[in-house]
C-alpha cells in the first residue's frame, strides 16, 4: 500500500496515483483537508476527488477493483479516525489479495503489466484533451460524487477513453509477439469480438497485419 504524502491533496495527480500501482503497490491511500476546510483558496481536496473518481474509473476499465484506491476527509487533529482508517483499508486491501499475484481480479502478472502501461499512455489525453469533459460542473462534494455515477458520464468515459484503452493493450501486448484473438482475449479479460473489432479496424489502418497460416495478428511496423 502506497500513502501519498504532499503539501495539498490538489497536487495528487493522476500520474502519482497511477506511479504507485504501476511500482506494485496493492493500495492507493489518499487523506485530505474536509471539504469547505482546504488550507488554500485552490479548493484542491475537490480536485483530488475527482482525479479519484477519473482513475477509478480507469481501474475499472482495466478490471481491477476500484476499492483500491481510497480517499478519505481526515483533519489533523483526527489521529484516531486516522488509525482507524487505515487499519480499515488495511484489513480490506487483504481481503483483495495481491495485486497481479493472486488477487481477486484474477490478473497475472503480464497481463497487469500491459494494461498499467495501457493506462499510463492514455494519461496525458485524458489530462490534456479530454479531461474537461469529464470534469463536475459544480466544485461540490455531493454534486462531483453524482456527476461521475451518472449514466450519462458513463457513456461519456467509455466513448472517450474505453476503446482507446483496450485498443492501447492490444497493441503493447502484441510487442511481446504474434497473438491469436482468442489468447489476446484471454490474456486482457476482454472479449473475443472486442478483440476481433479491434484488430479488422486495426488491419484497416495498417497497424496490425494477420499471418493467416499461423492465425495470429502481429505489429506491422
Amino acid at each position: 500500500m502506497k500513502i501519498i504524502r504532499v503539501p495539498c491533496t490538489g497536487r495528487v495527480d493522476l500520474g502519482f496515483i497511477h506511479r504507485a500501482f504501476s511500482n506494485g503497490e496493492d493500495g492507493v491511500f489518499i487523506g485530505g483537508c474536509w471539504p469547505g476546510e482546504c488550507h488554500y483558496v485552490t479548493e484542491g481536496n475537490i480536485d483530488a476527488l475527482a482525479n479519484v473518481h477519473i482513475y477509478r474509473k480507469l481501474l475499472q476499465q482495466i478490471g481491477v477493483r476500484p476499492e483500491r484506491l481510497r480517499l478519505e476527509w481526515i483533519a489533523a487533529s483526527e489521529g484516531t479516525r486516522y488509525a482507524e482508517l487505515m487499519n480499515d483499508f488495511v484489513k480490506e486491501l487483504k481481503g483483495l489479495g495481491r495485486l497481479g499475484a493472486g488477487g481477486i481480479e484474477g490478473i497475472d502478472g503480464v497481463a497487469l503489466k500491459a494494461k498499467l502501461a495501457a493506462v499510463k499512455r492514455l494519461i496525458p489525453y485524458i489530462k490534456l484533451v479530454e479531461r474537461e469533459r469529464l470534469r463536475g460542473p459544480v466544485r461540490k462534494e455531493a454534486a462531483l460524487s453524482a456527476f461521475y455515477a451518472s449514466d450519462e458520464t458513463n457513456r461519456l468515459f467509455h466513448d472517450l477513453v474505453a476503446d482507446k484503452l483496450a485498443l492501447s493493450q492490444i497493441m503493447l501486448l502484441l510487442r511481446e509477439g504474434p497473438l491469436s484473438t482468442g489468447q489476446i482475449a484471454e490474456t486482457l479479460k476482454l472479449s473475443p469480438s472486442e478483440v476481433s473489432r479491434h484488430m479488422n479496424s486495426s488491419s484497416r489502418q495498417g497497424l496490425v497485419q494477420y499471418d493467416v497460416s499461423r492465425q495470429r495478428y502481429a505489429l506491422a511496423f
